[in-house]
C-alpha cells in the first residue's frame, strides 16, 4: 500500500496542527476548513475508503467517532451541534485516501449538501 498525505502527517513528515492524538487516532485541523472549527480524524492505520474496511475495523471506526464527541465537547460545540462527515470515493468527494471524518462546527450548517 502506498503512502498517503496522512500517513506522513502521522510520521510527523510533514507538519499539521494537531489537536489530538491516542494510540490509534490522529486528529488536525483542515487546511481548508468549511467551518470556523473543521478538524480531521483519522486512524493511525491506512484504510482507503469505507469500502476496504474489514469486520476487525469496526472498534477502530468507533475509535474515530469517540474523537469527535469528545473534541466537540472540549471545543464547546457538542450542545449547540456539530456535523460529521465521511467521503467515500471521489464522486462523494474523497481526495485522500485513507478514510478520516470531518468534524465541523461553528456555524448553522445547511441540509441537503451540494
Amino acid at each position: 500500500m502506498s503512502d498517503d498525505l496522512f500517513l506522513k502527517i502521522i510520521r510527523r513528515e510533514i507538519p499539521a496542527d494537531i489537536v489530538y492524538e491516542t494510540e490509534h487516532v490522529l486528529a488536525f485541523r483542515d487546511i481548508h476548513p468549511q467551518a470556523p472549527y473543521h478538524v480531521l480524524i483519522i486512524p493511525k492505520q491506512r484504510i482507503a475508503t469505507i469500502n476496504d474496511m474489514q469486520p476487525e475495523d469496526e472498534r477502530l471506526m468507533g475509535r474515530l467517532f469517540t474523537a469527535a464527541r469528545e473534541l466537540a465537547a472540549e471545543a464547546g460545540f457538542a450542545d449547540d451541534g456539530y456535523r460529521v462527515v465521511m467521503n467515500c470515493n471521489a464522486a462523494a468527494g474523497q481526495t485522500v485516501f485513507h478514510v478520516h471524518l470531518h468534524l465541523l462546527a461553528g456555524r448553522p450548517l445547511s441540509w441537503p449538501l451540494g
